[in-house]
């Protein structure tokens, strides 16, 4: 198989490995992080950060990403508290994330983002960015973060059985 066939799958190809697209949403009051995937449902990564002016303003943001990345479902963080209840910026969240899903006509999916931010200031800070200078990039990398573990939760799990024991 020579380079030009390793870098472009075939449609065969394409048929025994899924396509995966979806869109990790970190829902702020003033933000939106923005992370996808590649196509093999691997990787998440952080994509933008959408300014929250308008519902149609990040109406029109999203449907330029979901028609160039061929987005099959959304994926949003739902801000549960510590104890596992669903407060009011849950609730808050669940609603746009409805209102958003519907108009953009996609599949919802949440996933718990307890942390996810706090997690991306973790990353920053390693990284030496001020977190306080970059609020769009942690953002960008808990919608990375939630994706990824939606990612990670429906990868099928791989079991490493020996063929044969050794005494």
């Amino acid at each position: 198989m020579d380079d030009e066939e390793q870098l472009h799958p075939t449609n065969r190809e394409r048929k025994l490995k899924p396509f995966v697209s979806a869109l990790g949403l970190d829902v702020g009051r003033a933000r939106i992080g923005v992370a996808g995937c590649d196509g093999t449902g691997l990787i998440a990564t952080g994509l933008t950060t959408i300014e929250c002016k308008s519902f149609n303003s990040v109406v029109a943001q999203l449907k330029m990403i979901i028609q160039e990345r061929q987005v099959q479902v959304l994926v949003v963080g739902l801000p549960y508290s510590m104890n596992g209840s669903l407060g009011f910026q849950a609730k808050q969240v669940q609603k746009f994330a409805q209102r958003l899903a519907q108009t953009l006509q996609l599949p919802l999916e949440y996933m718990d983002e307890r942390l996810t931010s706090f997690q991306a200031e973790q990353l920053l800070q390693a990284e030496n960015c001020s977190p306080s200078r970059n609020k769009g990039l942690i953002d960008r990398k808990a919608a990375s973060l939630i994706l990824q573990q939606w990612l990670d939760e429906r990868r099928p799990k791989q079991s490493f059985a020996p063929s044969s024991q050794v005494l």
